[in-house]
């Protein structure tokens, strides 16, 4: 399962944080930082997902 939530973040990260740890403070961030850049984002999503 971590490994389609891998690639839903490479697509869309907050989609992939949120299928981690749902709608709470990491969510936010995540939107954040892919709108302030995408790999940014990328890079948040993907550690939430390895990291839990």
């Amino acid at each position: 399962m971590d490994i389609i939530r891998i690639i839903l973040s490479i697509l869309l990260p907050p989609l992939g944080v949120f299928l981690q740890v749902g709608i709470g403070v990491q969510f936010w961030i995540n939107v954040v930082l892919t709108l302030l850049g995408y790999i940014p984002g990328i890079i948040h999503a993907v550690y939430i997902i390895v990291t839990r």
